[in-house]
Formats: C-alpha cells, sequence, structure tokens
C-alpha cells in the first residue's frame, strides 16, 4: 500500500511541483495539498497521512506552530520542513517542535524521495550544521525552569490528560495540580496551557516519547 503524502506550502507552483514528484513515484500518493496549515489540520484525519512536508513561512500559523500541533493531533505522522535555507535558526526551531528533518525547495526529483524515504526509515535528513545544533540542544536541556514536579505536570497535560488524572497519577490532589499549574504560567509568562507546552518543546523540557 502507498504511503500517504500532505504538502502544507503556500506557494502553488512549488506544492505542485512536490505534488508531481510524489505522484510519480509507485510507493507513495498525496493525501491532500493545502496552502496553510489550518485547511491541513482541518483534514488531518480524513488525509491521514504517514508524512506531512511543511513550509515555515506560512500564512496566519506558521509551519512551527503547525509542526507542534499536528504531532499534538497524530503523533506518529513524520513531518519534514520545505525550506530554501538549510541553516537557519526556524529550520532548527521546527526539528525542536517535533519534524524529523527536512527538505530543501529546490531538490531534484531523486532527492526529493531519498529523503522522504530516508525518514520513513527512521532517519533524520538534514545537514551536519543543524545535526550539531540539534545535539548541542540536548546538553543545554537541563536549563529548565520548572521543578522535576512542575514538569511532570507539564509532561501529563501534554499528553491531554484530566487534572483529575494527572493528580491520581501522581498521587496528589487537584488542588496541588493547579498549584503547580499556576506556577508554570508564571515561570513561562504564558496564560494558556498550549503556550505552556509549546515553550517547553521547543526547549526540550518535555519527554518527547508521549505515553
Amino acid at each position: 500500500m502507498k504511503k500517504r503524502i500532505t504538502i502544507i506550502e503556500d506557494n502553488s507552483k512549488i506544492r505542485e511541483g512536490f505534488a508531481a514528484v510524489i505522484d510519480s513515484t509507485d510507493r507513495y500518493m498525496v493525501a491532500g495539498h493545502y496552502g496553510n496549515c489550518e485547511d491541513a489540520i482541518k483534514n488531518l484525519e480524513k488525509d491521514n497521512p504517514n508524512v506531512v512536508l511543511m513550509d515555515i513561512e506560512l500564512p496566519g500559523m506558521n509551519g512551527i506552530e503547525g509542526t507542534l500541533k499536528i504531532k499534538k493531533h497524530c503523533p506518529d505522522c513524520i513531518v519534514l520542513i520545505i525550506t530554501v535555507f538549510e541553516d537557519s535558526d526556524k529550520v532548527f526551531q521546527s526539528l525542536c517542535a517535533g519534524a524529523a528533518g527536512y527538505l530543501v525547495k529546490n531538490s531534484n526529483l531523486e532527492d526529493i524521495v531519498r529523503n522522504i524515504d530516508e525518514a520513513l526509515a527512521g532517519g533524520a535528513p538534514m545537514s551536519l550544521h543543524i545535526a550539531k545544533m540539534v545535539v548541542q540542544s540536548f546538553k543545554v536541556q537541563q536549563n529548565s525552569p520548572l521543578s522535576e514536579r512542575e514538569t511532570e505536570v507539564l509532561q501529563s497535560i501534554s499528553q491531554g490528560k484530566s487534572y483529575s488524572k494527572i493528580a491520581s497519577d501522581l498521587f496528589i490532589s487537584k488542588e496541588t495540580v493547579r498549584s503547580h499549574i499556576k506556577n508554570i504560567y508564571q515561570k513561562l509568562a504564558v496564560n494558556s496551557k498550549f503556550d505552556a507546552i509549546k515553550i517547553a518543546e521547543v526547549n526540550r523540557w518535555l519527554n518527547k516519547s508521549r505515553g
């Protein structure tokens, strides 16, 4: 059975070019292609992609936030960033948000397919410079302002657990859970769970393998 690929790219010529390359193979098919993240996320369940090709600079929601949302809704889906600049900070931020690697926009047909093959085989297509940045991020990820218990609470929230479930799992009261969440918001200077999770994931303060 062919693997399903969703393309999110606001430049219609590039989007159609990628679609033509993918449809020309015997092992991949285009599940959907969109000019923005919002429409792609609405159709995520219907499209059921194995791989999402994601531009970073998009109208509305950018590719970094889009990657976070797609990985939250579809943890097994592989996100590959489509970029012009291989070594940009935004590519690195996308990888921190859960992307598996990236494709360069002007790649030839063989490179595009090879990078998708590599990602599906468990690899991470990226330059040596970006790889070094990712390795370095693991070295500094311990510099979290959150306590171990606050990190556990935020990890549980990122997994979609209710306050009652968190309290039960951590053997604390719901009031204590609320107190930890209040402290998390203050430390990260945010007002929502989504923003707290987003900051923690970009800085790699959470365990990416979610229960």
